[in-house]
């Protein structure tokens, strides 16, 4: 299921410089997250669910290159980000 505008919303709130900052490395960060969190319980029960399986690891893939930007633009908002969305052990 896919995110709603609200819950965009809030994350774009939350995350952006502005308020439709939507384009930030940030914000297509935990919007990706967001997305990836909610698709992924869908496999636990749908094991041969390949093709959509498929989109979340572009998913997944896409994040990690947003993050590996972010990190090689400025360690401090990469840093923050990795912290506030539990991505990194």
């Amino acid at each position: 299921m896919p995110l709603t505008k609200e819950q965009k919303q809030e994350i774009i709130k939350k995350y952006g410089k502005a308020g439709n900052d939507s384009g930030s490395a940030e914000v297509q960060i935990a919007i990706l997250t967001e997305r990836i969190n909610e698709l992924s319980p869908h496999f636990e029960s749908h094991k041969k669910d390949h093709h959509s399986r498929a989109g979340l690891l572009k998913m997944v893939g896409k994040r990690r290159r947003l993050l590996g930007y972010l990190q090689s633009r400025n360690v401090e908002r990469y840093r923050k980000i990795v912290e506030e969305l539990h991505l990194r052990k």
